[in-house]
């Protein structure tokens, strides 16, 4: 055997990470490259399969199994089920098994039809068909054989199988148009282009000579950024190096545009892709209660260990006198005498255990899987979650987090699709201080040319007209749209000549630049098209002007412009640029800047996008200057974009101010109130997108995020730049906690507006500084500034973000010290990964795929569905699932805290008090439905009220019904009631002439009796505590007691004589017969019952919540018909 080989082998499977290398060779169609060149060495990659889903046939059993015992209950239960099985217990195996094997079928069931849907998902991306070039023909076959190397034919609309990089197009061009709205959440057309040696080759046949490799970096997840070179051998010696940048690097899961075809070489396979790096891991998630609950258990766990251990010590301190241990009608057997002490200890406190054990209520987790899976439905039968456009309504992916909808603290949005609907308007334009609005009404006639509403002149003149028509070439001239001739175009588009002239249609990356040259196409400038490097426009006399495209300055995020050298039919040379006025106008050295500024100030408190132009003629030599300066920088293999800026920085200069442009990027329907909602109830609103920050602050003030008083906060690329970060951070905390206290007290009050109200804005590359260790470890010091920052802030926006940086702002939050509980939304793959990091994910069903909604927790169609998923559904989820807990544990309390007491009085034989059947059926029968239907049904509010008053919302904040005050009273409550219960029952039978005919109630009877007034003040104690009453409810519970009736009339032989039981032989009958027996149920149900309507009644009068508080209303108004006429006039100015 070759022993190179086996040594690549051996490094392959067993290297460590010190030999991992930062870049790889692939050889475009598995060529090798010419003889006399580098080896050819051929590398093992990935294939092409995504996998989101969680198990396989495999591993579920195991897996699920061991997911499911993590749980305190299921893990204890399965112990007591063992103990039962070893050793002698007073009760069966049969009933700590058979409950616990039906929650863990349930939940396992439930759990592996999820993940059947997720590997459904995988399969269909999977075996998706894809065309490759084998041999210069197209060969077909499924997404996941793909390997890095083959060439890939890609049509117009499909999507990108992996990375790839783009070799040549169907356009002569060499470009091609590429929709990202999957990745980063921009469903605006890009422009990527073919590598310049390889765009000639456009057929199966000429792709397929190409003899090249490619050199590249390992995969990492940066979307937006990519290194390698091609080597393209030729006739001659020595292959053409040419540097591959992230425009030749077609994205997976992005799709083709207004591009017949293009042929790309595949360099990132699978899990390997930047989207798949992208993805966090799908984790397990846990709502708050399930921690409670969990929590409770151990609680309950040591109770019940007390439980044992005290009545194991006592069995021995009362068997201490001989006459107890061995009286003389039971003597012990040898055996008996000589077993083990320590043996014998353990075996009684185990024993004691089995006795107690149902303390902890197995029932409760299978209550609570079919309450969340019961109650999801709620969700999905929503008629007001229902969108009639898609025709779809919300979807619950997982049950298990419907009550933390109820407890959202931080609320983490995606901006483009989920709070916009990424359609742009263009409003207005002002040149020179003079306002333009397209198709304005004059005297009721309507002007398709300009209007004017003068700031400063009535006219603008002779030079004015020369300016505005400047002003208007300009915007027709600087951007990158692009002209489709074609009917229909997916994307960006807006008729070119609706008359019928042309059926042409604008496309661009920025849906502002289709927007403004729409605007000039509305004031009379037209553009046509780009052809043979040339731009048309048509002028308002129905002129073409052509002029030539020199250069293109690219718009970038740190310069926050873009500019254009063009050439005009006279031959001189233009400049001309536009951006964001913080970019614009320190650059300029003439203009009416005062006047545009103003009008550009008043347009931003409006909510629209602005944008500043301006312009500059440049000579011949000028531009021959500026044209080396240019293609130097273009030339650069290492630190080109530093170069290119550098350039960019020194070209832009000395410009002269034109005018300014508004565009509203029109909102989602009822966005803004929706935000405004979630405010008020006390959640912290942050948008993180990867769109620029300019864009994405306008959208925060049309949404009403940022207010005209809010003070922007800036954690910026370009405030890093002019300071350090640390003193930055350090300004900032300044700024905002020299008014923490008092805008803490008027945040909670709401009258005062003298307080600062601060906003913040942060970009990636600023966060990736907060979050990157130092050399000095200071990161987490930066860190916590950083959150102490954010704490003071109503409201943040996070711009340019990459998914996986939306991911660590969201851990980092609800890693936080105070653990908030966190939600996401996002309508694209690249909200992915927050979505899964959160506490709870929604996935809007959008324009951008189903990525999002497929991982998430949640699906709806629209954000504004959101105010009522958490302000109606979270809420209700919440009150009822934390009742039925809390229920669950002072129902168990009552139900065994009396079998403790009796071991007192029975010489701690481990003697039950009841009978194994009303053992097995109390929690599976006689007081399961009642409580299951509370939970489902139970309104405490009304909805119309929980949606008009958010600030509701804040009284189930921070878990508030399962605090540890709230669970002790729950406790102590139900110990009283079982102490009224035994007592209460002792001393009825204390009188030995207890019936009628002088005859003794033995301990049957007895136990039977605690038993008839344990069910029934349960019972009645959930009646009490319903607010909402159906038939169905009065069904169920008084259903519920009249089986246990008619159960105990069975199982004691009274309906059905054949079922002579002879322990439990008409032994209900019995009790019944007694007078004073019915008397004492009436009596301690009663007694058991008033401390908590005692308690219920003086709370509500001396410190009522608000809820309580609107009941107090509804009670009121049912009992006064003319005010209920009244507020009908009147209920647009009451509030609740």
């Amino acid at each position: 055997m070759d022993c190179s080989l086996l040594r690549s082998l051996i490094n392959r499977y067993c290297a460590g990470e010190e030999n991992w290398v930062d870049s790889r060779t692939i050889y475009i169609g598995h060529r090798e490259p010419p003889s006399g060149t580098d080896a050819y060495i051929p590398q093992r990659y990935p294939d092409n399969r995504i996998v989101s889903s969680k198990y396989t046939f495999w591993n579920f059993v195991p897996k699920n199994l061991f997911e499911q015992f993590r749980r305190i209950a299921n893990f204890y239960f399965l112990i007591i089920f063992l103990v039962q099985l070893i050793i002698d217990t007073p009760t069966s195996p049969i009933t700590s098994g058979l409950p616990l094997f039906f929650v863990i079928t349930v939940t396992a069931v439930k759990q592996g039809y999820e993940d059947w849907l997720r590997h459904k998902a995988d399969n269909a991306v999977n075996q998706c068909p894809v065309h490759i070039i084998q041999h210069g023909k197209v060969v077909r076959k499924q997404s996941r054989k793909l390997r890095v190397g083959d060439i890939v034919l890609v049509k117009e609309d499909e999507t990108f199988p992996c990375d790839l990089i783009f070799l040549s197009s169907s356009r002569e061009d060499g470009t091609c148009f590429v929709t990202t709205a999957s990745l980063d959440g921009e469903s605006s057309h890009k422009t990527y282009y073919a590598v310049q040696d390889t765009k000639a080759f456009r057929t199966e046949q000429e792709v397929d000579t190409i003899n090249a490799t490619i050199e590249c970096e390992q995969p990492q997840s940066d979307l937006y950024k990519y290194v390698g070179r091609i080597n393209i051998y030729q006739d001659r010696d020595e292959p053409t190096a040419r540097p591959l940048g992230s425009e030749n690097l077609l994205l997976r899961g992005a799709t083709l545009k207004n591009t017949e075809h293009i042929f790309a070489v595949v360099i990132y396979t699978g899990m390997e892709t930047k989207m798949a790096l992208n993805y966090q891991s799908k984790s397990q998630k846990r709502s708050a209660v399930e921690k409670s609950m969990n929590t409770y258990l151990i609680v309950y766990l040591c109770i019940l260990i007390s439980k044992a251990m005290i009545n194991t010590v006592m069995k021995y301190v009362w068997q201490s006198d001989p006459n107890r241990d061995e009286p003389f009608y039971n003597h012990k057997t040898d055996s008996e005498r000589q077993r083990n002490t320590l043996l014998k200890v353990i075996t009684d406190f185990l024993a004691f255990m089995v006795l107690f054990n149902y303390i902890i209520p197995v029932s409760m987790y299978v209550t609570v899987e079919m309450q969340k899976f019961l109650g999801s439905y709620f969700i999905t039968w929503d008629d007001d979650m229902f969108d009639s456009e898609l025709g779809e309504g919300a979807l619950v992916n997982t049950s298990d987090l419907n009550e933390e909808l109820g407890q959202i603290e931080y609320v983490f949005t995606d901006k483009t699709g989920t709070l916009t609907e990424n359609n742009m308007e263009f409003i207005e334009c002002c040149v020179d201080g003079h306002v333009y609005v397209p198709d304005a009404i004059c005297n009721g006639q309507i002007l398709t040319g300009t209007v004017g509403m003068d700031m400063i002149d009535s006219s603008p003149g002779a030079g004015g007209k020369e300016r505005e028509e400047l002003f208007f070439r300009a915007l027709c001239l600087c951007h990158t749209v692009q002209v489709k001739e074609e009917e229909s175009v997916d994307g960006i588009k807006k008729g070119l000549q609706p008359c019928g002239k042309s059926s042409s249609v604008y496309i661009s990356s920025s849906p502002d630049e289709v927007a403004l040259v729409e605007g000039m196409k509305r004031l009379g400038f037209t553009y046509l098209r780009l052809k043979d490097n040339h731009m048309e426009i048509l002028n308002r006399d129905d002129d073409i002007e052509r002029f030539e495209l020199m250069e293109v300055l690219s718009f970038d995020s740190v310069r926050r412009r873009m500019s254009v050298i063009v050439k005009s039919s006279t031959g001189e040379y233009y400049l001309f640029c536009k951006g964001a006025d913080s970019s614009i106008f320190p650059r300029v050295i003439k203009g009416k800047v005062d006047q545009v500024r103003a009008r550009v100030e008043h347009n931003a408190v409006e909510g629209l996008r602005t944008l500043c132009v301006a312009y500059k003629t440049l000579a011949q030599d000028e531009y021959e200057s500026v044209c080396k300066q240019i293609n130097t920088a273009k030339l650069a293999l290492h630190d080109r974009d530093k170069k290119l800026a550098e350039a960019f920085d020194v070209i832009e200069r000395d410009l002269i101010l034109l005018g300014a442009t508004a565009v509203e990027d029109r909102l989602q329907d009822k966005a803004a109130d929706t935000i405004e909602s979630l405010h008020k109830a006390g959640m912290k609103v942050w948008v993180l997108t990867g769109d620029k920050m300019e864009t994405a602050a306008a959208t925060c003030y049309a949404c009403k995020l940022f207010h005209r008083n809010t003070q922007i906060l800036e954690l910026t690329t370009k405030r890093t730049e002019e300071q350090s970060l640390h003193d930055v951070l350090f300004d900032l905390s300044k700024t905002v906690l020299r008014h923490c206290g008092s805008l803490t007290r008027d945040t909670v009050s709401g009258l005062s507006h003298d307080v600062p109200d601060y906003g913040l804005i942060i970009d990636g590359a600023t966060l990736s500084s907060v979050m990157k260790p130092t050399e000095e470890g200071s990161s987490g010091n930066y860190k916590e500034i950083f959150l102490e920052i954010c704490r003071n802030c109503s409201a943040v926006l996070c711009c340019r973000m990459a998914p996986l940086q939306k991911a660590q702002i969201v851990k980092m939050i609800k890693t936080s010290k105070e653990h908030p509980i966190t939600l996401a939304i996002g309508d694209g793959a690249n909200d992915v990964s927050m979505i899964l990091e959160a506490h709870v994910g929604i996935g809007i069903m959008g324009k951008e795929g189903r990525q999002a909604a497929r991982n998430s927790d949640y699906a709806i169609p629209k954000f504004k569905h959101l105010k009522k998923m958490l302000l109606v559904h979270g809420h209700y989820y919440y009150i009822r699932i934390s009742e039925l807990v809390q229920y669950f544990f002072y129902k168990n309390v009552c139900f065994i805290f009396p079998q403790f007491l009796y071991q007192f009085f029975c010489g701690f034989s481990q003697q039950p008090l009841y009978d194994t059947a009303y053992l097995t059926l109390y929690n599976i029968s006689f007081t399961s439905l009642p409580i299951l239907l509370y939970s489902l049904i139970e309104q405490h509010v009304n909805m119309d009220i929980l949606k008009r008053d958010p600030s509701l919302y804040r009284d189930i904040a921070k878990n508030s019904l399962l605090r540890w005050r709230v669970f002790i009273y729950w406790t102590l409550l139900g110990v009283f009631d079982a102490v009224v219960f035994f007592f209460g029952a002792y001393f009825l039978f204390d009188n030995t002439t207890f019936t009628s005919n002088g005859q003794m109630f033995g301990n049957w009877t007895f136990g039977t009796l605690v038993f008839t007034v344990l069910v029934f003040t349960v019972t009645l104690k959930l009646a009490l505590d319903t607010q909402y009453w159906t038939w169905i409810n009065h069904f169920v519970i008084w259903g519920s007691l009249l089986f246990y009736i008619i159960f105990s009339l069975l199982w004691g032989g009274i309906i059905w004589p054949f079922l002579n039981y002879q322990r439990m032989y008409y032994v209900f009958m019995q009790m019944l017969s007694s007078g004073p027996a019915w008397l004492g149920i009436i009596l301690l149900i009663t007694i058991s019952l008033i401390p908590d309507m005692l308690k219920k009644v003086i709370c509500r009068q001396l410190w009522p919540t608000s809820a309580e508080r609107i009941q107090a209303k509804r009670q009121c108004l049912s009992v006064e018909p003319s005010t209920i006429f009244m507020l009908s006039q009147t209920s647009s100015s009451i509030s609740f």
